[in-house]
């Protein structure tokens, strides 16, 4: 996958969860798990860019291992509120998806860079 790929990828999944966001409750425990996938889902977008414009080989892989990290952050954050949530099931399962996804690619590339 290309590298502009990814980065329109991952800003996408971040605008998701912006948007999934929007529409939680307004309970603190959605708020707070909410607050948490924000964090994490828009580190993902932010620090694959970051990567890209790494200095060195070791730095890039640095940053790939970050997105790896917030990635599955975001994936957990996103199993909470499929187990808390009567609404937004099938959005949420999406969500999930693409964030096992991403974390895939990323652990794939991180293996191919540290090889």
């Amino acid at each position: 996958m290309e590298n502009q790929d990814l980065k329109i990828r991952t800003k996408k999944f971040a605008l998701e969860i912006i948007t999934l966001y929007r529409k939680l409750p307004k309970s603190a425990e959605f708020q707070t798990i909410g607050k948490q996938l924000l964090r994490s889902s828009t580190s993902v977008g932010a620090n694959t860019r970051s990567a890209y414009r790494g200095r060195s080989r070791k730095e890039y892989i640095a940053k790939i291992g970050i997105v790896i990290e917030e990635a599955d952050e975001s994936g957990f954050w996103i199993e909470l509120l499929e187990e808390i949530s009567i609404n937004n099931k099938e959005n949420l399962l999406e969500l999930r998806n693409e964030a096992n996804e991403l974390t895939a690619i990323f652990t794939s590339i991180a293996k191919k860079y540290k090889a």
